[in-house]
């Protein structure tokens, strides 16, 4: 082994070879020697930006995997993992001479390079998204990715400040967080250590040197606490292990910057409340011991009760488990334990690197967790638009602390920090969240949006008429339920899109007496061609979605027959305006600024991605649609339309007690909704309020204007327009 001031440690291949020889046998080993001459020889030449020769950095990862035992076939892909990307080295090649195993282990762990990405962003989702679906195939690539993520991390010092930046932050907002979902706490503390120290160099070495100064000086106290929590499990006869825990930097700095709770008159913690503590770890024989010691402790010392948690009973996403206890202590400090096994220890520290995790065939607790989270990968990758949007998905999953509610069989449900009960629908199944109209929260009916905290049971309410709101996406938490949810409208504006396409369409074939069922099969296949579409419902839905003109598409069959029948020609010599019903879904919409109604006279404008936008005629932004006439549409409503619309009126008012509820109740007794109230201004003895009220049509909204103007306490009514 060799150190540089740069790069830190440089093993060599004797080096790794002497360590994997402790646990592999003298065949694997030979195995492992033929995959770096391979290496070698593919990177003769290449060196990194320190100047070293590029396969040490290959050996090193290599080396990182052997510390953590793992088997030959993970240690040749280490060896190998940068020659698809940066040499000649084919997959098929690495196929041929380790098998097809080793090589779907280094395409896992390599980049798409064949690609042309336009962003940084859009390389780094899809190279993500290719790297998490190969992990789910076998989790070996997300530990190959690790390693090599930890060394890189090691020897950044050779490197330019903004591409150790960018790779600290990358670092930090993926690969710790994975680490962590993958209980791999020691090499996460380790790439938040160095991302940190990248990212904020000063605030490193700050609270380097305060917490060891703080640390220092408590040490006789830490001392003798720790004395006292051995004698107390000596006292009882349980065999114990006391371990001091110091926090890592990260940590602290994080606790630093955590909101206090509302009411608070700090919005920061302190670095004294942060590290005015002392933390221990109990490592026990088995789960009962673990709750007898913590009798013992709080028995020894006060417990704060709402501190306590219980992640042996109810264990963290990650599979961690262990007894959380907070304790005053006579010093004037607070004492944080956990209590746990030996098995548990093994697994906080290094996840599903613990003995024979990846070989087990049992059905453990950290192998269910671990392969739920693998399999609603997969879901979220099948239900996302594209690989960003995956990416976005994962990233908001992976950082947010647990919430532990119960089903009203009383099954546990874990939900991310914040979720609400729609979050909770959609973590039982999509259908589920698909179809909720309602919730309740400890028998107690609440909103969909209201957030959940742990301990309550939920009851979700269903109907098979129900379907998602875009407005749901404004309160999910989750990446399950965002992810179900935009899926389901993707689907639902296309279905939309295409109906509302064949209607547009039918209305400029109506000219040559054709109609879109009416086309032959040469005609159709014609469209599909011209038009470049995989089929007729393609072109449809782009039609209804504005990316292509109805009339530009009609004109295709111009040359059919010129003869125009009267009975499709309204005046002017121009078609019918097409029907608006007011329910065409998600595609059509009636814009708030002036909120038309039925015997508004109306105009409507394509809009490309969005559908028909439904405007008043003296709609201002009406008018400036006109000026773009290839997207103005000529639209009416459909005769006897039934429903509820939406409309704004402006009231003023004598300024006097109750004219609020006057009013309200006057608007109530016409027949009408309130969906909002404001108070626009007030000037001397007279106020406006603004009413956004529901009504059936242009003659019921006079109605309630009339009404209104009876009381004696409104002196002006209005219709707001823009």
């Amino acid at each position: 082994m060799l150190t540089s001031a740069n790069t830190g440690p440089q093993w060599r291949i004797s080096d790794l070879c002497d360590l994997i020889e402790t646990y592999l046998d003298s065949q694997q080993v030979k195995e492992v020697y033929r995959a770096y001459l391979l290496g070698a020889e593919a990177h003769e030449g290449q060196v990194r930006r320190s100047g070293e020769p590029y396969i040490f950095h290959p050996v090193a990862v290599a080396y990182i995997l052997g510390q953590m035992r793992l088997d030959a076939q993970a240690i040749c892909a280490a060896l190998l993992h940068d020659v698809i990307e940066d040499t000649p080295i084919t997959k098929e090649h690495i196929a041929q001479e380790f098998g097809e195993i080793v090589a779907e282990l280094v395409d896992g762990v390599s980049k798409l390079s064949s690609m042309q990405f336009e962003t940084r962003e859009q390389a780094q989702a899809a190279n993500f998204q290719k790297m998490l679906l190969a992990m789910s195939r076998d989790l070996r690539v997300i530990i190959v990715k690790l390693a090599d993520r930890l060394h890189n991390m090691r020897t950044l010092g050779s490197m330019r400040r903004e591409a150790k930046q960018r790779i600290a932050r990358e670092t930090l907002e993926i690969y710790a967080p994975i680490a962590n979902r993958l209980g791999m706490n020691t090499i996460r503390i380790e790439l938040e250590e160095l991302s940190f120290a990248t990212l904020y160099p000063l605030r490193y070495k700050i609270l380097l040197y305060r917490t060891h100064k703080v640390y220092s000086k408590r040490a006789e106290i830490f001392q003798q606490i720790h004395t006292q929590l051995e004698e107390q499990l000596k006292k009882y006869h349980l065999k114990a292990q006391v371990l001091r825990r110091e926090r890592h930097y990260y940590g602290i700095y994080t606790k630093m910057r955590e909101k206090k709770l509302p009411g608070s008159v700090e919005k920061r913690k302190t670095f004294s409340a942060v590290t005015d503590n002392c933390a221990f770890r109990i490592i026990v024989e088995n789960v009962d011991t673990c709750y007898r010691a913590l009798g013992i402790f709080h028995n020894l010392y006060k417990p704060i009760c709402d501190r306590f948690r219980d992640y042996i009973a109810i264990p963290k996403a990650n599979g961690y488990q262990s007894l959380h206890t907070v304790l005053f202590s006579p010093h004037g400090m607070l004492i944080e334990v956990q209590i746990r096994t030996a098995a548990m220890h093994e697994y906080s520290e290094i996840g599903i690197m613990a003995k024979g995790f990846l070989q087990r065939d049992d059905n453990t607790f950290p192998q269910q967790t671990t392969n739920k989270w693998l399999h609603d990968l997969l879901q979220l990758q099948e239900s996302s638009f594209d690989s960003l949007d995956f990416f976005n998905h994962v990233k908001t999953e992976l950082f947010p602390e647990e919430v532990y509610v119960f089903t009203p069989q009383g099954r546990i449900i874990q939900l991310p920090q914040g979720a609400t009960a729609l979050d909770f629908a959609y973590t039982i199944h999509s259908d589920v969240g698909n179809q909720c109209i309602a919730a309740k929260v400890d028998n107690l009916y609440v909103a969909l949006s209201t957030p959940l905290s742990s301990g309550q049971t939920i009851e979700v309410i269903t109907a098979v008429w129900a379907r998602p709101n875009p407005s749901w996406l404004d309160f999910v938490v989750s990446a399950r339920a965002r992810s179900c949810i935009r899926h389901f409208l993707r689907n639902l504006e296309y279905e939309e899109a295409v109906l509302l396409g064949k209607r547009m369409l039918d209305k400029e074939l109506a000219l040559y007496k054709l109609s879109v069922d009416k086309l032959t099969t040469e005609e159709t296949n014609h469209l599909v061609k011209t038009y470049k579409v995989h089929n007729l419902n393609t072109l449809l839905a782009e039609i209804g979605l504005g990316k292509r003109m109805a009339v530009l598409v009609a004109r295709l069959f111009d040359h059919s027959t010129q003869a125009q029948s009267s009975s499709h020609i309204g005046l002017n010599g121009k078609t019918k305006p097409l029907t608006i019903r007011g329910t065409e879904g998600i595609l059509v919409t009636l814009s708030h600024c002036c909120r038309p109604i039925p015997g508004d006279e109306i105009v409507g404008y394509l809009q490309k991605g969005r559908g028909i936008i439904i405007h008043t005629a003296e709609c201002k932004n009406a008018e400036e649609y006109n000026r773009r006439g290839e997207r103005w549409l000529s639209v009416e409503w459909e005769p006897g339309i039934e429903g509820e619309f939406l409309v704004d009126i402006q009231v003023e008012v004598q300024d006097q007690r109750g004219v609020l509820a006057l009013v309200a109740t006057a608007i109530s007794k016409m027949d009408s909704n309130i969906e909002s109230v404001s108070n626009q201004k007030r000037e001397g003895l007279h106020s406006t309020i603004r009413f956004c009220i529901s009504v059936r049509n242009r003659s019921h909204l006079a109605a309630i204007i009339r009404h209104l103007r009876r009381l004696e306490a409104v002196t002006r009514i209005q219709r707001l327009h823009t």
